[in-house]
């Protein structure tokens, strides 16, 4: 079976979504909520995206080959996140998948697998 990595277009591709992502966050106050939690320059945010979802995808394991394994929810339990941060990082996502020119059942499927995860980030009510 071809990953989401090959699916994508691989590591130019995922480049691409994140940096379309981060692009969005900076730009449109919808995403104020999220962008605040991030440092002013988004490099390195840019980067650990690009290299968590190289290998999430089924691409090189990028980001656990520099920091071992993701343990996302511990990294982000000093950020307050609820529904309103889960909604507003799924719509930046959606978004950028839509920019990025994704087919429909691939986005489906990646927007079902991202909401799994920024679900699970959920650490406070609301």
């Amino acid at each position: 079976m071809e990953t989401h990595y090959h699916r994508l277009g691989g590591d130019e591709a995922i480049r691409k979504l994140v940096d379309r992502f981060y692009d969005l966050m900076d730009e449109d106050p919808d995403y104020y909520g999220i962008r605040k939690m991030h440092p002013a320059d988004l490099t390195e945010s840019r980067n650990k995206l690009y290299w968590f979802l190289s290998g999430w995808t089924g691409g090189p394991p990028l980001y656990t080959d520099r920091f071992g394994h993701p343990f996302l929810r511990r990294r982000h339990l000093p950020f307050a996140i609820g529904e309103s941060e889960r909604d507003q990082w799924m719509d930046c996502m959606k978004r950028a998948m839509d920019d990025a020119g994704l087919d429909e059942k691939l986005k489906a499927e990646l927007t079902a697998a991202f909401f799994q995860t920024a679900d699970f980030m959920r650490n406070k009510a609301g």
